[in-house]
């Protein structure tokens, strides 16, 4: 039977060991995390009294001896937003295969709030995953300085990042539209700080100026579904017949707030949404949107990861991943109004 601590019902430490053994608690933490570093028979006394006290090594104590604490981080910037749900999956599932815990925190769209918990994270996890990181390029590249660190859907030199190519599928979605016979479409573009956002309204932009249609930025609008309220008023005042929105939530409030006005979709206004995400195909009517391997986005930012975390365990290295994406059309996308 496995003796207590002391006499007492707390568990053994390194301590209660080095009392039996004789020996300093250094000489007992080294000799059960490096071995080779301590006498076989020191260590052979050391690991017999482990073994009659049941010890258990306590988890932030082998982080400070090894260096190394077998948590991850995963970073989102809106737990509640459905597009993070596959993503977080994905991480979650692959990390747990490598044997790592995922410890995952919502930085609520803050900038601030992304930053101090990269700082607190340096401390108690090995490395860290940022998915629509809301901080600037110099802050992310002091913060990859100090801590292995992949991103997803934020694209700076220097940074390992997996990328979604977003930016492909908004041609995609133009080139739909201009066959249903469009030629004023609106951009309902994300939050400032989502270089997401702005790639994907560059290559629209271009996209359009190529094909000769006037395409126009309205927003910025948060992403989220309330926001979609404002951005189909937007779109209404502008008198454009189509939408290409920053995500699916904007695009699915504003079919919600469109309905309310008598607007019909998509007889009066057609509306384009972003990540086929989970409800998308539930709308009223279903949703067009730009469809990326979400989930599969997590598994690869993992594998960069860990690919920083264990350079010895073969299978090289990237720096950058990039996803394809492709446009779903359902009911929310049909011919232009007639003009008088």
């Amino acid at each position: 039977m496995a003796m207590q601590a002391a006499g007492t019902d707390r568990p053994a430490t390194i301590h209660d060991i080095a009392v039996i053994c004789g020996v300093a608690a250094s000489t007992v933490s080294r000799a059960l995390s490096t071995p080779d570093r301590v006498n076989i028979r020191t260590r052979a006394r050391i690991e017999a009294a482990a073994a009659e006290l049941n010890y258990t090594p306590n988890s932030q104590a082998k982080a400070l001896s090894s260096g190394r604490t077998g948590a991850v981080g995963v970073l989102v910037p809106d737990i509640t937003n459905p597009f993070y749900f596959d993503l977080i999956r994905g991480t979650q599932l692959q990390l747990k295969a490598a044997g790592y815990t995922q410890l995952l925190v919502d930085t609520e769209e803050s900038d601030e709030v992304e930053a101090s918990t990269v700082e607190q994270l340096r401390k108690s996890a090995d490395g860290i995953i940022v998915a629509a990181s809301r901080l600037s390029d110099e802050a992310l590249l002091a913060a990859a300085a100090k801590i292995p660190m992949v991103t997803i859907n934020r694209d700076v030199p220097g940074v390992p990042a997996v990328v979604i190519d977003t930016p492909s599928a908004t041609s995609q979605a133009l080139d739909h539209l201009i066959s249903l016979g469009h030629t004023r479409i609106a951009y309902m573009a994300g939050p400032l700080t989502s270089q997401s956002s702005t790639l994907r309204w560059n290559a629209l932009a271009a996209a359009a100026e190529d094909r000769g249609v006037d395409v126009r930025r309205l927003g910025p609008f948060a992403p989220k579904t309330q926001s979609g309220a404002a951005a189909a008023d937007a779109a209404v005042h502008s008198g454009v017949t189509a939408c290409i929105a920053f995500n699916d939530l904007i695009a699915i409030g504003m079919l919600q707030r469109l309905r309310e006005r008598g607007i019909r979709v998509p007889e009066d206004m057609s509306v384009v949404g972003c990540d086929d995400i989970f409800g998308a195909d539930f709308c009223n009517p279903p949703l067009t949107t730009m469809a990326s391997p979400i989930e599969q986005a997590g598994r690869v930012a993992v594998s960069m990861l860990l690919a920083q975390l264990n350079p010895l365990a073969g299978g090289g290295s990237r720096s950058r991943s990039l996803m394809p994406t492709h446009l779903t059309v359902r009911g929310s996308t049909g011919a232009a109004p007639a003009t008088l």
